[in-house]
Protein backbone atom coordinates (compact mmCIF):
# COMPACT_ATOMS: atom_id res chain seq x y z
CA UNK A 1 0.00 0.00 0.00
CA UNK A 2 1.30 3.46 -0.93
CA UNK A 3 0.75 6.16 1.69
CA UNK A 4 1.09 9.89 1.03
CA UNK A 5 2.03 11.43 4.37
CA UNK A 6 1.78 15.20 4.83
CA UNK A 7 3.36 16.74 7.92
CA UNK A 8 3.47 20.56 8.11
CA UNK A 9 5.23 20.53 11.50
CA UNK A 10 7.97 17.93 11.29
CA UNK A 11 9.40 18.10 14.79
CA UNK A 12 8.87 16.86 18.32
CA UNK A 13 6.24 14.17 18.75
CA UNK A 14 5.04 14.63 15.15
CA UNK A 15 8.46 13.72 13.80
CA UNK A 16 9.05 10.92 16.30
CA UNK A 17 5.71 9.34 15.39
CA UNK A 18 6.25 9.41 11.62
CA UNK A 19 9.91 8.38 11.79
CA UNK A 20 9.10 5.49 14.08
CA UNK A 21 6.21 4.23 11.99
CA UNK A 22 7.72 4.64 8.52
CA UNK A 23 10.94 2.90 9.60
CA UNK A 24 8.99 -0.22 10.62
CA UNK A 25 5.90 -0.19 8.41
CA UNK A 26 5.23 -2.80 5.75
CA UNK A 27 3.74 -0.08 3.53
CA UNK A 28 5.44 2.25 1.06
CA UNK A 29 5.56 5.87 2.21
CA UNK A 30 5.98 9.20 0.48
CA UNK A 31 6.61 11.72 3.24
CA UNK A 32 6.27 15.44 2.51
CA UNK A 33 7.18 17.61 5.46
CA UNK A 34 8.04 21.13 6.52
CA UNK A 35 10.30 22.26 9.38
CA UNK A 36 8.75 22.62 12.83
CA UNK A 37 8.67 26.41 12.77
CA UNK A 38 5.92 29.00 13.24
CA UNK A 39 3.03 26.57 13.60
CA UNK A 40 0.37 29.18 12.84
CA UNK A 41 1.92 29.92 9.48
CA UNK A 42 2.23 26.20 8.80
CA UNK A 43 -1.52 25.77 9.37
CA UNK A 44 -2.16 28.64 6.98
CA UNK A 45 0.11 27.81 4.06
CA UNK A 46 0.88 24.08 4.15
CA UNK A 47 -2.21 23.11 2.12
CA UNK A 48 -1.02 25.32 -0.75
CA UNK A 49 2.60 24.20 -0.44
CA UNK A 50 1.74 20.50 -0.36
CA UNK A 51 -0.84 20.63 -3.14
CA UNK A 52 1.77 22.18 -5.44
CA UNK A 53 4.33 19.55 -4.48
CA UNK A 54 1.86 16.69 -4.97
CA UNK A 55 1.05 17.97 -8.47
CA UNK A 56 4.75 17.85 -9.32
CA UNK A 57 5.14 14.34 -7.94
CA UNK A 58 2.04 13.11 -9.74
CA UNK A 59 3.35 14.53 -13.02
CA UNK A 60 6.44 12.35 -12.49
CA UNK A 61 4.31 9.23 -12.06
CA UNK A 62 3.56 9.30 -8.37
CA UNK A 63 0.37 7.62 -7.16
CA UNK A 64 -1.00 6.66 -3.76
CA UNK A 65 -3.75 4.69 -2.07
CA UNK A 66 -4.35 6.87 0.99
CA UNK A 67 -3.48 10.25 2.54
CA UNK A 68 -2.17 10.49 6.09
CA UNK A 69 -1.77 13.92 7.71
CA UNK A 70 -1.54 15.55 11.12
CA UNK A 71 -3.95 18.07 12.61
CA UNK A 72 -1.65 20.93 11.56
CA UNK A 73 -2.75 20.50 7.93
CA UNK A 74 -5.94 22.15 6.72
CA UNK A 75 -7.09 18.95 5.03
CA UNK A 76 -10.27 20.42 3.52
CA UNK A 77 -8.25 23.19 1.91
CA UNK A 78 -5.62 20.75 0.65
CA UNK A 79 -8.22 18.51 -0.96
CA UNK A 80 -9.81 21.50 -2.63
CA UNK A 81 -6.47 22.47 -4.17
CA UNK A 82 -5.15 18.99 -4.97
CA UNK A 83 -5.52 17.19 -8.33
CA UNK A 84 -8.79 15.24 -8.82
CA UNK A 85 -7.00 11.90 -8.41
CA UNK A 86 -5.84 12.96 -4.94
CA UNK A 87 -9.25 14.28 -3.96
CA UNK A 88 -10.70 10.80 -4.43
CA UNK A 89 -8.33 9.14 -1.96
CA UNK A 90 -9.35 8.19 1.59
CA UNK A 91 -7.69 10.46 4.12
CA UNK A 92 -6.70 9.89 7.75
CA UNK A 93 -6.05 12.87 9.99
CA UNK A 94 -4.02 12.18 13.13
CA UNK A 95 -4.71 14.57 16.01
CA UNK A 96 -1.61 14.99 18.14
CA UNK A 97 -3.25 18.10 19.61
CA UNK A 98 -6.11 20.47 18.84
CA UNK A 99 -6.58 24.20 19.06
CA UNK A 100 -9.87 24.07 20.96
CA UNK A 101 -8.75 22.43 24.19
CA UNK A 102 -5.01 23.17 23.99
CA UNK A 103 -4.46 25.44 27.00
CA UNK A 104 -3.70 29.13 26.56
CA UNK A 105 -2.69 31.45 29.39
CA UNK A 106 -5.61 33.75 28.62
CA UNK A 107 -8.72 32.57 26.77
CA UNK A 108 -8.80 35.73 24.66
CA UNK A 109 -5.54 34.54 23.11
CA UNK A 110 -7.29 31.57 21.49
CA UNK A 111 -7.64 31.99 17.73
CA UNK A 112 -10.92 30.40 16.68
CA UNK A 113 -9.83 30.33 13.04
CA UNK A 114 -7.48 27.49 13.96
CA UNK A 115 -10.28 25.74 15.86
CA UNK A 116 -12.36 25.85 12.69
CA UNK A 117 -9.41 24.44 10.74
CA UNK A 118 -9.29 21.46 13.10
CA UNK A 119 -13.02 20.97 12.76
CA UNK A 120 -13.13 21.13 8.96
CA UNK A 121 -10.09 18.85 8.77
CA UNK A 122 -11.94 16.28 10.88
CA UNK A 123 -15.01 16.64 8.68
CA UNK A 124 -12.99 16.22 5.48
CA UNK A 125 -11.14 13.14 6.72
CA UNK A 126 -12.36 9.61 6.11
CA UNK A 127 -11.13 8.70 9.60
CA UNK A 128 -9.97 10.83 12.51
CA UNK A 129 -7.36 9.25 14.77
CA UNK A 130 -6.69 10.65 18.25
CA UNK A 131 -3.62 9.78 20.32
CA UNK A 132 -5.72 9.11 23.45
CA UNK A 133 -9.32 8.65 24.51
CA UNK A 134 -8.87 11.64 26.82
CA UNK A 135 -7.93 13.78 23.83
CA UNK A 136 -10.84 12.56 21.71
CA UNK A 137 -13.42 12.98 24.46
CA UNK A 138 -12.22 16.40 25.59
CA UNK A 139 -12.17 17.77 22.03
CA UNK A 140 -15.60 16.45 21.09
CA UNK A 141 -16.99 17.40 24.48
CA UNK A 142 -16.03 21.07 24.14
CA UNK A 143 -16.81 21.33 20.42
CA UNK A 144 -20.56 21.57 21.03
CA UNK A 145 -20.10 24.54 23.38
CA UNK A 146 -17.85 26.19 20.80
CA UNK A 147 -20.41 25.80 18.03
CA UNK A 148 -23.13 27.27 20.24
CA UNK A 149 -21.16 30.54 20.29
CA UNK A 150 -21.97 31.01 16.63
CA UNK A 151 -24.82 33.50 16.07
CA UNK A 152 -26.64 31.12 13.70
CA UNK A 153 -26.11 28.05 11.49
CA UNK A 154 -24.47 26.30 14.40
CA UNK A 155 -24.34 22.84 12.76
CA UNK A 156 -24.38 21.01 16.08
CA UNK A 157 -24.60 17.68 14.25
CA UNK A 158 -20.94 18.16 13.33
CA UNK A 159 -19.89 16.65 16.66
CA UNK A 160 -21.62 13.33 16.03
CA UNK A 161 -20.44 13.27 12.42
CA UNK A 162 -16.86 13.48 13.65
CA UNK A 163 -17.45 11.08 16.52
CA UNK A 164 -18.76 8.45 14.09
CA UNK A 165 -15.37 8.28 12.37
CA UNK A 166 -13.12 8.97 15.36
CA UNK A 167 -10.94 6.27 16.89
CA UNK A 168 -7.97 6.12 19.28
CA UNK A 169 -4.55 4.96 18.11
CA UNK A 170 -1.72 5.92 20.47
CA UNK A 171 1.69 6.83 19.07
CA UNK A 172 4.50 4.34 19.31
CA UNK A 173 7.69 4.86 21.31
CA UNK A 174 11.13 3.37 21.07
CA UNK A 175 11.86 0.61 23.54
CA UNK A 176 14.40 1.75 26.12
CA UNK A 177 16.42 -0.79 28.12
CA UNK A 178 15.10 -0.80 31.69
CA UNK A 179 17.71 0.22 34.22
CA UNK A 180 17.35 -2.06 37.25
CA UNK A 181 20.78 -1.25 38.74
CA UNK A 182 19.86 1.75 40.88
CA UNK A 183 22.09 3.41 43.45
CA UNK A 184 21.08 3.67 47.07
CA UNK A 185 21.16 7.24 48.35
CA UNK A 186 19.55 10.56 47.48
CA UNK A 187 16.47 10.26 45.32
CA UNK A 188 17.03 11.35 41.72
CA UNK A 189 13.99 13.24 40.42
CA UNK A 190 13.35 13.92 36.74
CA UNK A 191 11.14 16.62 35.21
CA UNK A 192 11.10 16.37 31.42
CA UNK A 193 8.76 18.53 29.36
CA UNK A 194 8.57 21.58 27.14
CA UNK A 195 9.61 24.63 29.13
CA UNK A 196 6.21 26.28 28.84
CA UNK A 197 3.47 27.32 31.24
CA UNK A 198 1.07 24.51 30.29
CA UNK A 199 3.55 22.03 31.78
CA UNK A 200 3.27 23.89 35.11
CA UNK A 201 6.93 23.99 36.20
CA UNK A 202 5.97 26.38 39.02
CA UNK A 203 4.33 23.59 41.03
CA UNK A 204 7.32 21.30 40.51
CA UNK A 205 9.84 23.79 41.79
CA UNK A 206 7.57 24.82 44.68
CA UNK A 207 7.43 21.17 45.74
CA UNK A 208 11.22 20.90 45.56
CA UNK A 209 11.59 24.10 47.61
CA UNK A 210 9.50 22.57 50.38
CA UNK A 211 11.52 19.33 50.24
CA UNK A 212 14.72 21.34 50.56
CA UNK A 213 13.34 23.25 53.55
CA UNK A 214 12.52 19.88 55.14
CA UNK A 215 16.12 18.76 54.56
CA UNK A 216 15.10 15.92 52.24
CA UNK A 217 18.15 14.96 50.17
CA UNK A 218 17.55 14.84 46.42
CA UNK A 219 19.14 15.27 43.01
CA UNK A 220 17.29 16.67 39.99
CA UNK A 221 17.44 16.58 36.22
CA UNK A 222 15.30 19.19 34.48
CA UNK A 223 15.26 18.68 30.73
CA UNK A 224 13.08 19.47 27.74
CA UNK A 225 12.70 21.68 24.70
CA UNK A 226 13.17 25.39 25.41
CA UNK A 227 11.84 28.49 23.72
CA UNK A 228 12.74 32.17 23.91
CA UNK A 229 9.83 32.90 26.25
CA UNK A 230 10.42 30.09 28.78
CA UNK A 231 8.83 30.77 32.19
CA UNK A 232 10.99 32.90 34.48
CA UNK A 233 10.85 30.26 37.21
CA UNK A 234 13.58 28.26 35.43
CA UNK A 235 16.15 31.03 35.98
CA UNK A 236 15.33 31.18 39.67
CA UNK A 237 15.33 27.38 40.02
CA UNK A 238 18.70 26.92 38.36
CA UNK A 239 20.26 29.20 40.95
CA UNK A 240 18.26 28.04 43.98
CA UNK A 241 18.76 24.32 43.33
CA UNK A 242 22.30 24.58 41.92
CA UNK A 243 23.77 22.09 44.39
CA UNK A 244 21.07 19.52 43.54
CA UNK A 245 21.34 19.58 39.74
CA UNK A 246 22.62 16.62 37.72
CA UNK A 247 21.36 17.60 34.26
CA UNK A 248 19.76 20.81 33.08
CA UNK A 249 18.30 21.87 29.75
CA UNK A 250 17.70 20.28 26.38
CA UNK A 251 19.53 17.00 25.77
CA UNK A 252 21.09 17.33 22.35
CA UNK A 253 21.24 13.64 21.44
CA UNK A 254 18.91 10.69 21.82
CA UNK A 255 21.65 8.89 23.77
CA UNK A 256 21.85 11.72 26.33
CA UNK A 257 18.07 11.81 26.59
CA UNK A 258 17.73 8.08 27.23
CA UNK A 259 20.62 8.15 29.72
CA UNK A 260 18.82 10.88 31.66
CA UNK A 261 15.63 8.82 31.80
CA UNK A 262 17.49 5.68 32.82
CA UNK A 263 19.34 7.41 35.66
CA UNK A 264 16.19 8.82 37.27
CA UNK A 265 14.52 7.16 40.24
CA UNK A 266 11.27 9.10 39.86
CA UNK A 267 9.67 10.85 36.90
CA UNK A 268 7.40 13.73 37.94
CA UNK A 269 4.77 15.52 35.89
CA UNK A 270 2.95 18.63 37.05
CA UNK A 271 1.32 19.28 33.67
CA UNK A 272 -1.94 21.12 33.14
CA UNK A 273 -1.93 19.80 29.58
CA UNK A 274 -1.08 16.37 28.21
CA UNK A 275 -2.96 14.76 25.35
CA UNK A 276 -0.84 11.59 25.52
CA UNK A 277 2.39 11.65 27.55
CA UNK A 278 5.15 10.20 25.39
CA UNK A 279 7.96 11.22 27.74
CA UNK A 280 6.15 9.69 30.69
CA UNK A 281 5.87 6.39 28.81
CA UNK A 282 9.54 6.46 27.83
CA UNK A 283 10.62 7.27 31.39
CA UNK A 284 8.60 4.36 32.77
CA UNK A 285 10.07 2.04 30.16
CA UNK A 286 13.54 3.19 31.25
CA UNK A 287 12.75 2.22 34.84
CA UNK A 288 11.74 5.53 36.42
CA UNK A 289 8.91 5.43 38.96
CA UNK A 290 6.11 7.70 37.66
CA UNK A 291 4.48 10.27 39.91
CA UNK A 292 1.69 11.85 37.93
CA UNK A 293 -1.26 14.17 38.61
CA UNK A 294 -4.56 12.35 38.55
CA UNK A 295 -5.82 14.12 35.44
CA UNK A 296 -5.42 14.48 31.67
CA UNK A 297 -4.31 11.37 29.74
CA UNK A 298 -2.25 9.93 32.61
CA UNK A 299 -4.90 7.68 34.20
CA UNK A 300 -5.47 6.19 30.76
CA UNK A 301 -1.76 5.48 30.26
CA UNK A 302 -1.53 3.41 33.42
CA UNK A 303 -5.06 1.94 33.27
CA UNK A 304 -6.06 3.48 36.58
CA UNK A 305 -9.68 2.42 36.09
CA UNK A 306 -8.61 -1.22 35.72
CA UNK A 307 -5.56 -1.58 37.95
CA UNK A 308 -5.90 -1.05 41.70
CA UNK A 309 -2.13 -0.76 42.17
CA UNK A 310 -1.91 2.02 39.57
CA UNK A 311 -3.09 4.47 42.24
CA UNK A 312 0.44 4.33 43.67
CA UNK A 313 1.67 6.32 40.68
CA UNK A 314 -0.67 9.27 41.18
CA UNK A 315 -1.01 12.29 43.42
CA UNK A 316 -4.06 14.54 43.67
CA UNK A 317 -2.55 17.38 41.64
CA UNK A 318 -1.69 19.64 44.58
CA UNK A 319 1.78 20.73 45.62
CA UNK A 320 1.34 19.45 49.19
CA UNK A 321 0.40 15.96 48.08
CA UNK A 322 3.28 15.91 45.60
CA UNK A 323 5.69 16.90 48.38
CA UNK A 324 4.41 14.14 50.67
CA UNK A 325 4.64 11.50 47.97
CA UNK A 326 8.17 12.55 47.00
CA UNK A 327 9.27 12.52 50.64
CA UNK A 328 7.94 8.98 51.05
CA UNK A 329 9.62 7.79 47.87
CA UNK A 330 12.87 9.44 48.98
CA UNK A 331 12.78 7.30 52.13
CA UNK A 332 12.21 4.18 50.04
CA UNK A 333 15.17 4.98 47.79
CA UNK A 334 17.37 5.63 50.82
CA UNK A 335 16.48 2.18 52.14
CA UNK A 336 17.18 0.54 48.79
CA UNK A 337 13.70 -0.26 47.54
CA UNK A 338 11.15 1.62 45.48
CA UNK A 339 9.15 -0.86 43.46
CA UNK A 340 6.88 -3.69 44.55
CA UNK A 341 6.01 -6.69 42.45
CA UNK A 342 2.57 -5.24 41.77
CA UNK A 343 3.73 -1.76 40.78
CA UNK A 344 6.36 -3.33 38.51
CA UNK A 345 3.62 -5.31 36.79
CA UNK A 346 1.42 -2.24 36.25
CA UNK A 347 4.34 -0.16 34.97
CA UNK A 348 5.21 -2.82 32.42
CA UNK A 349 1.76 -2.38 30.87
CA UNK A 350 3.13 0.66 29.00
CA UNK A 351 5.13 -1.77 26.86
CA UNK A 352 1.97 -1.89 24.72
CA UNK A 353 3.06 1.51 23.35
CA UNK A 354 6.38 0.31 21.94
CA UNK A 355 6.68 0.20 18.18
CA UNK A 356 7.11 -3.58 18.15
CA UNK A 357 3.61 -3.88 19.59
CA UNK A 358 1.97 -1.04 17.66
CA UNK A 359 3.31 -1.00 14.12
CA UNK A 360 1.25 -3.98 12.94
CA UNK A 361 -1.90 -2.50 14.46
CA UNK A 362 -1.39 0.83 12.68
CA UNK A 363 -0.51 -0.79 9.35
CA UNK A 364 -3.64 -2.90 9.51
CA UNK A 365 -5.78 0.11 10.48
CA UNK A 366 -4.67 1.97 7.35
CA UNK A 367 -5.52 -1.03 5.21
CA UNK A 368 -8.97 -1.16 6.77
CA UNK A 369 -9.60 2.51 5.95
CA UNK A 370 -8.72 1.84 2.31
CA UNK A 371 -10.82 -1.29 2.04
CA UNK A 372 -13.87 0.52 3.46
CA UNK A 373 -13.52 3.57 1.21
Amino acid sequence: MRILALEPYYGGSHKAFLDGWTARSRHEWTLLHLPAYKWKWRMRHSAVTFSDEVRRLEAKGGSWNVIFCSDILNLAEFLGLAPPSIQQLPAISYFHENQLTYPVRFEEERDYHFVMTNMTTALAASRVWFNSAYHMDSFLGVLTAFLKKMPDYQSLDVVERIRDKAVVYPPGVRAIPRNVDRKVGSIRILWAARWEHDKNPEDFFEALKILKERDVMFRISVIGEQFCDAPEVFKWARHYFAEHIERWGYQESRIEYEETLSQADVFVSTAHHEFFGMTAVEAILAGAYPLLPKRLAYPELLRLDEEEQAKEFFYDGTVNHLVNRLATLAEHVKKGYLWTEETERVAKSVERFTWDNLVGILDEAVEKVCSNH
